[in-house]
């Protein structure tokens, strides 16, 4: 396993951030009507929420995204892939039922319209603080981790891993090829942050 520094609680703390997106989403709700979008997205959001296995905690929940964090020691960069995998497999199983459940109301537009992206980013230190029943994350990490969402990538489908996340790896523990992917290069220009540069697994 990747090794982390610890801090206190409350303190800026090495985390991993995990952004399953919903691409797609403005285009559906503005495309289909109120009853079928109000099962639709709450329920692909909740299948994102119940297909976490690497005891990942949630901050926030958006109208078309979940922002998973972890604190302290990461988990196996294999692991890490895998949950991502599974993650999009459950929400593509989920796609696929509620087109067959809503298939007299339009259901077929919804595996055409919607897809899933990913983003994994990895900040030495993301502050955390409580906010009603949530905890709100803090920090430059998490502001390039949303940039992330909007880039040059050629797709609707992916999982994104940024270059600061693989190194905390280490190369020697890195898998670049997988039986559903390969890893490209990218990169982004944040403002007043300069380049972040990524690697990512075209799901298409």
């Amino acid at each position: 396993m990747a090794k982390t520094r610890k801090t206190s609680e409350g303190s800026p703390t090495p985390t991993l951030l995990c952004i399953p997106d919903i691409s797609g989403f403005t285009k559906f709700m503005g495309s289909t009507n109120f009853e079928m979008s109000s099962k639709v997205i709450p329920s692909l959001l909740n299948k994102i929420v119940y297909s976490n296995e690497i005891e990942m905690k949630i901050s926030e929940i958006e109208g078309d995204a979940v922002l998973f964090y972890r604190h302290g020691e990461l988990p196996p960069f294999e692991q890490l892939m895998e949950q991502c995998h599974f993650i999009y497999t459950e929400f593509y199983n989920q796609m696929e039922i509620l087109r067959k459940e809503h298939s007299d109301n339009g259901g077929e537009k919804i595996p055409e319209m919607l897809g899933l992206k990913i983003v994994l980013h990895y900040g030495e230190e993301i502050g955390s603080v409580p906010v009603g029943t949530r905890i709100k994350l803090m920090g430059e990490d998490v502001i390039v981790a949303h940039r992330l969402l909007k880039n040059n990538i050629d797709s609707d489908e992916y999982v994104l891993i940024t270059q600061t996340l693989l190194e905390v790896y280490g190369e020697e523990k890195i898998t670049r090829s997988f039986d559903w992917g390969e890893m490209q290069e990218g990169h982004i220009e944040v403002e007043h942050l300069g380049t972040v540069n990524f690697n990512y697994i075209d799901l298409n």
